[in-house]
């Protein structure tokens, strides 16, 4: 019987295949070489001289590899064989193309196995019972296969489709937990079309009709596909699976070229991963000491509760919670910030380019998202260290519908108080902080979103004097799909920010001070993707402000305390915005917007009028005007303008340029540098001015080797209007008429900040440096009094240098070690530089004002972290965190202080941590 030709013809490619497959082994190549803790580069290169073969592998895979090797006139086979041994890398000769291929963990195979096409299932049964290995999750291996090579049809069959384009929408998910992927990069295989998930994990892209291969990317997701034929606009959702990472393997490339693509510049993003890896007091992940690692971020010293950016004061920040507001983002004299970690999905900071949906503070915007919990089963995480305990639970309140995440962290800090001098031997310090986060989808086109935040701190340092602060916030967001192109959501919240200082210990004496500022929100932000070269977001929101600047009563019938009490404040603060992002090209992009803000000053009030051309004293008061309730007092408003332009050189190879102005209408005022929470917040009102505020900026960006390093350079320049400063002696605390010791002044700030980066391989971590400088300026007589002959003179927090390094070593996937070190000059103070005789007594006579710094800033911080086993169905995992802060014991001065004995003036200098601290911390997941 005559055999089919066909069959014929694959008998005879098989016998090709085969051939080929022997030939390959071949290899009649012989080479010497000698090298001694040499990269793979030089090794590769020199192998290509001797042999005349081509090497393909992947650079970055190798970044971390030294390879000893030596060997005289070997076969390459052999040669490359004593290269790879116990590395986990493995090679593959092609002898008749000449092609040699490095690749990590199994080899390619250029032969079929054995019994390939006379494998029965009785074949494989015996092949498992004999312990012979059948690589891969058959199962799951088909699953992802089907799902992967299914194609999926859009929208409805139509015999005469409507013309243009159509689009496609959803949500991109963990496939595991159900939560959101963050940024994840949606992109059409073979076009310059794509997407990137917001907050929520939606995506939108528009595209013509027909059939398209997506490629869906994501940070520590496995990367997937789905096939598409799309009809009409409609939805798609996508689950992706996490990736457990090996420990050199390379970043998604979508978030690799992040930093090249972004139109927006001085803008970081850190997930909670990279934050845990940086060394803390203590031992606790802290998001405000991770933030501070950062280019053009600074802090005044240990246990400041605050942070500057770009020559921003503290209080021209917006710190953002889910969209809430925190107004004092610390714990225990700023050693802990307010944020449970285990809460923390992600953080975004904006130093310049700040998106126009923001407004309301001059510097900056710390965007921090929490985490929605997992809706598809109960899970949680606890920790125990030297001074904090926490907790966190999440999960499905309705199965893939609702979730929720419940976080509480508190401390047990007296035995660590006891440890200090004998003059702190009675003080107290506590704090706790819980976190409640609900998620519930209606529908696809509907999503409610609910985030309540408390704390409490409590303290007091061997005196009678306690002090106390706390944090409340409420959150509730709606977000609704209006079509595949428009989305919005819309957000209601409550902020409430409080102290008080007490003391009860002499009852005749006792009292009690208050403070508070509370805030509504109400605000709706919408998304329209026009198209793939058009974006376009716009939304209206409005504050009510309202602030009771102190409360002094008596505490108990006993206590002869006089009550006073400063008038209450309101004020409402509205905005409407436009910002559209436009690709021109693949290699120009260009963000514009426009954001105006309005502010009313509301009674009811006293107001004092002042003389005009005379400085603000009670002596110049020419009337005080009453305003009732609702009345507007005072009004401001005006545009704030957003821009700014992206060009890729390269695909490596990005500039960017921006400019913004914002305008401020609340203000933190404080004169000391003394650990407590005595800083009054005041509006701006017909007396004190709104802060306003431009920037322009200008960045290179470029990524070497594969991009798995990052490099940047950003320079910028500031100007500032109507910055308060204070007089000096200024008494800033139960003052009914503050304005009368602050002045406005003016104010610029520019700086240059360098950024290396590298996010992935055994060793990990990033290097930065900062100059900047802030210097203020009051030349106005008819404002106040005139300071330094009106020259221009550094602000409190002025830094001029700032070098910061973050590094982290793997060397297995359960042992790490991290070190930072991080170097500053010191910041400005006044001394006091002499003596004078006058009204029958001696007195301090002091220089311009912060004309002097104290001592430089040095610290090293070491940490090791050692995790439990990794198997997937283990009920608990377990780590251990080891390790010591100021590792070189280094004094480093806070402030300096002076105190007048025998008729000499004495300076001394107070330090936070005088000696290294030891921490340790158990972390259990379940």
């Amino acid at each position: 019987m005559r055999r089919p030709p066909f069959l014929v013809l694959l008998v005879f490619a098989l016998m090709c295949c085969c051939g080929q497959a022997i030939a390959r082994q071949a290899d009649p190549k012989r080479v010497s070489v000698a090298f001694k803790d040499t990269t793979i580069d030089v090794i590769v290169q020199e192998l290509e001289q001797q042999t005349g073969y081509h090497f393909f592998y992947d650079p970055v895979q190798f970044d971390s590899i030294r390879i000893s090797v030596a060997a005289t006139n070997q076969p390459l086979q052999q040669v490359l064989e004593q290269t790879f041994s116990n590395t986990g890398f493995s090679f593959t000769i092609l002898a008749d193309r000449q092609y040699v291929l490095l690749t990590k963990g199994v080899a390619i195979k250029t032969a079929l196995p054995d019994g390939f096409f006379a494998r029965t299932i009785k074949d494989t049964v015996r092949r498992e019972q004999a312990g012979i290995p059948d690589y891969g999750d058959k199962k799951k291996v088909r699953a992802d296969a089907s799902i992967e090579n299914k194609l999926f049809e859009i929208g409805a069959k139509t015999s005469n489709p409507p013309p243009g384009n159509v689009t496609v929408a959803g949500y991109v998910r963990n496939m595991k937990t159900g939560e959101p992927v963050v940024g994840a990069a949606v992109a059409v295989q073979g076009a310059s079309i794509g997407a990137a998930t917001d907050q929520y994990g939606y995506y939108s892209i528009t595209m013509p009709k027909g059939r398209y291969v997506l490629n869906i990317q994501g940070i520590g997701m496995k990367d997937t596909k789905r096939q598409i034929l799309l009809y009409t606009g409609g939805k798609l959702d996508i689950d992706m699976e996490e990736r457990v990472t090996s420990l050199k393997e390379v970043i998604v490339s979508a978030q690799k070229l992040a930093n090249i693509r972004n139109v927006q510049m001085g803008t970081e993003r850190l997930t909670i991963r990279a934050i845990k890896q940086i060394p803390t007091a203590f031992g606790e992940a802290d998001i405000i000491k991770a933030v501070l690692t950062l280019p053009g971020v600074k802090s005044v010293g240990e246990a400041s509760t605050g942070f500057n950016v770009r020559g921003g004061a503290a209080d021209q920040n917006l710190i953002l919670f889910n969209d809430a507001t925190i107004y004092n983002p610390s714990h225990f004299f700023g050693f802990f910030s307010a944020f449970n970690p285990d809460i923390v999905k992600d953080v975004e900071l904006y130093k310049s380019s700040i998106p126009a949906k923001y407004g309301g503070r001059l510097s900056s915007v710390l965007d921090i998202s929490s985490r929605e919990g997992n809706k598809k089963e109960f899970t949680g995480t606890a920790g125990i260290g030297l001074l904090t305990s926490r907790i966190n639970i999440e999960g499905p309140i309705q199965q893939e519908k609702t979730s929720f995440i419940l976080g509480a962290r508190t401390t047990y800090a007296r035995w660590l108080l006891k440890l200090l001098p004998d003059e702190y031997e009675n003080s107290k310090a506590s704090f706790y902080d819980v976190n409640l986060h609900i998620s519930h989808q209606f529908n696809k086109n509907n999503n409610l979103y609910i985030t309540g935040y408390t704390s409490k701190d409590r303290f007091n340092l061997n005196s009678d004097t306690t002090y106390g602060y706390n944090n409340n916030n409420l959150s509730i967001k709606w977000k609704h799909i209006f079509s595949n192109k428009v989305t919005g959501v819309f957000t209601a919240g409550y902020d409430r920010y409080a102290y008080h200082i007490s003391s009860e210990k002499n009852k005749v004496n006792a009292y009690k001070l208050g403070f508070d500022i509370n805030q509504f929100t109400v605000k709706a932000d919408f998304t329209w993707y026009q198209s793939p070269q058009h974006t376009v977001d716009f939304g209206v929101s409005t504050i009510r402000y309202k602030l009771h600047p102190g409360n002094y009563e008596p505490v108990g019938k006993e206590s002869l305390i006089v009550p006073n009490k400063v008038a209450a404040e309101q004020a409402q603060e509205s905005a409407i915005y436009l910002s559209e992002k436009w690709n021109i090209t693949p290699e120009l992009s260009v963000q514009a917007g426009a954001r105006y803000s309005l502010y009313h000053y509301l009674g009811p009030g006293e107001i004092n009028r002042y003389a005009s051309g005379l400085p603000k004293n009670p002596d110049n008061v020419v009337a005080v005007n009453s305003y009732k309730k609702g009345d507007v007092i005072q009004t401001y408003h005006g545009p704030e303008w957003r821009l700014s332009a992206r060009y890729s050189i390269t695909p490596s190879f990005s500039v960017k340029a921006g400019y913004n102005s914002l305008r401020q209408y609340i203000h933190m005022l404080s004169n000391t540098t003394a650990i407590s929470p005595t800083d009054i917040w005041k509006l701006s009102d017909p007396n004190i001015k709104p802060q306003h505020g431009d920037q322009v900026s200008f960045g290179l960006y470029k990524n070497f080797k594969s991009n798995s390093i990052e490099t940047s350079v950003e320079v910028y320049y500031k100007r500032i209007k109507d910055y308060l400063d204070y007089k000096s002696g200024a008494s800033l605390v139960m003052n009914h008429h503050i304005e009368t010791d602050v002045i406005g002044t003016k104010g610029r700030a520019y700086g240059l900040e360098l950024m290396v980066k590298k996010q992935n391989g055994k060793l990990n971590g990033w290097i930065s440096y900062t100059y900047s400088r802030i210097q203020l300026q009051m030349d106005d007589p008819t404002s106040g009094e005139i300071i330094n002959r009106g020259e221009y003179y550094p602000a409190n927090y002025d830094k001029p240098h700032d070098v910061t390094m973050v590094s982290n070593y793997r060397f297995t996937h359960r042992f790490s070690i991290s070190l930072n070190a991080t170097y500053s000059t010191g910041r400005p103070v006044t001394l006091p530089i002499g003596r004078y005789y006058y009204g029958g007594s001696w007195r301090a006579l002091y220089s311009d004002r912060n004309a002097y710094r104290i001592p430089d800033y040095f610290r090293t911080d070491f940490a090791m972290i050692v995790e439990g086993n990794h198997k997937v169905k283990q009920k608990t995992h377990n780590s251990w965190t080891f390790g010591l802060y100021n590792l070189t014991g280094r004094k480093n001065p806070y402030s300096v202080y002076f105190v007048s004995e025998n008729g000499s003036v004495n300076g001394y200098k107070l330090s936070i941590f005088g000696s290294i601290i030891p921490f340790v911390n158990y972390n259990i997941r379940f």
